[in-house]
Parts: structure tokens; sequence; C-alpha cells
């Protein structure tokens, strides 16, 4: 696993952006996050060692503009270099997520075609309001690996309309002190959901503020993932 961020800097464009890591992590170091910039790393899938090599091994999923928004933008100008690069290194699967899917279609390269076999796309949703706009938009675009990205979930969401052509649908609760909660409910029925229509299914952290059982348990950030694991409802 790799991570490249070409840029940095975001801006909230939704509900779900209420309690954003980026924005939390650039607060404490004194950042100014809707600087959108670019990054010393920017050419980091081509970048060769000295004997001509490339330093980001082949085989390897990269997970693509974890501290930005791929589709943002301020980011317009640089974007067509990284698709640029991505197209150089079929060795490599890169993985980004949005919730600009209403940009894509302004924001693709010119030989993408049907999609390229080594990206995947994660369309981000919060809310039934997020998933009744940005999934219609997504279903009919040229991708050929879709994933739904259910984090932070912020209530109940019904997706049974949208499931056609997506391989994954990740769950996870929101982090922070002041955060929604996530009721465990919720989980569950978008995992039935899912089986219902043959898509894999990930529960992939807890929320702070999480609800099983009519009961409401506060976790600790570090133990968010693992308490998702433990409740072994993948599939």
């Amino acid at each position: 696993m790799a991570v490249w961020n070409p840029w940095r800097g975001c801006r909230r464009c939704s509900e779900g952006c209420k309690f954003c890591y980026i924005h939390k992590g650039d607060r404490k170091r004194g950042i100014n996050t809707e600087e959108i910039i670019k990054s010393d790393k920017f050419e980091a899938p081509v970048a060769k060692n000295k004997k001509g090599e490339y330093k980001m091994k082949s085989g390897q999923t990269v997970y693509l503009c974890f501290s930005s928004d791929f589709l943002i933008e301020e980011a317009d100008e640089w974007r067509n270099e990284c698709w640029a690069m991505m197209h150089q290194r079929p060795d490599l699967h890169f993985v980004f997520l949005t919730k600009r899917i209403d940009r894509f279609l302004q924001c693709i390269p010119k030989n993408w075609g049907e999609g390229y076999d080594h990206v995947t796309v994660g369309c981000t949703i919060e809310n039934q309001d997020r998933a009744d706009y940005r999934l219609p938009i997504f279903s009919q675009l040229p991708i050929k690996h879709k994933n739904i990205i259910c984090q932070p979930l912020i209530e109940d969401i019904h997706l049974e309309n949208y499931l056609e052509g997506i391989q994954l649908v990740v769950v996870g609760g929101e982090s922070d002190y002041h955060a929604r909660p996530l009721h465990y409910d919720w989980v569950l029925s978008l995992r039935e959901q899912c089986m219902e229509k043959g898509v894999r299914f990930q529960f992939r952290q807890c929320g702070t503020h999480f609800i099983k059982d009519g009961k409401e348990f506060t976790l600790k950030t570090r133990d968010l993932c693992s308490q998702a694991r433990k409740a072994g409802i993948d599939c």
C-alpha cells in the first residue's frame, strides 16, 4: 500500500465535512486548509531512484489524494498531469474518494474511454440527501471500478436503488468529541442491503459516539477501527 497526495488543502462542501480530519489536522499545525497547494510529492508515482527504478514499487494499491479531494476545482490545472502519471503506471492500482462526483466528466483525460482498468473511484455519501443527489450521477459514469463510501454515516440510508455495478460499500462513523452518533442498526441495515444485491460490505470504523442495543458508548479514536473489525460483519 502507498499514499500519493499530489496536493493538499480542501473546502467543506456538505454535512459530512463538519469534523473532517484534514481540517482538524491542519488546525493543530496552524495550516490554512482552504489554501490548495501542490505538494513536493506531486510526481511520486513516476519518481525513480539512482538505478532508474520506480521508487513506488509495482503491484501496490495507491491511495490517491487523501489530503484533499481529487476533483476539487482549485486543482484543475494540475489534474491532467496526475492522470498522465497514472496512465504511465498500469502496474499500480489507484484509489480515490470524492464528494464532488458531479464534476467527474469535467475532470477526466481524453483517453479515459470507459475508464482505466487500474483506477477505483469511491463516491462518498453521508446521508440520504447526498445519496439521492450523488449516486444517480455516479451510476451513469464510465468507471470500471466503483465503490460507495458511507463515511461518516450520520443517518439511516437506503441504497437499494444504487447498488448496480458497485463493487464495495464501506461504512464508518464520525470521529470527534462532538461527533454525531453512529447507530449500529444503520450499519446492519446497509449490510443487509448489500447482501441482497451481492455487493461486498465493509464496516471500517465505529463512531466516537456509538449506539448499540439502545446504549451509547464513547470510544477513543485509536479504537474505532479495531472495534469495527471485532463486530465481524464484513461480507
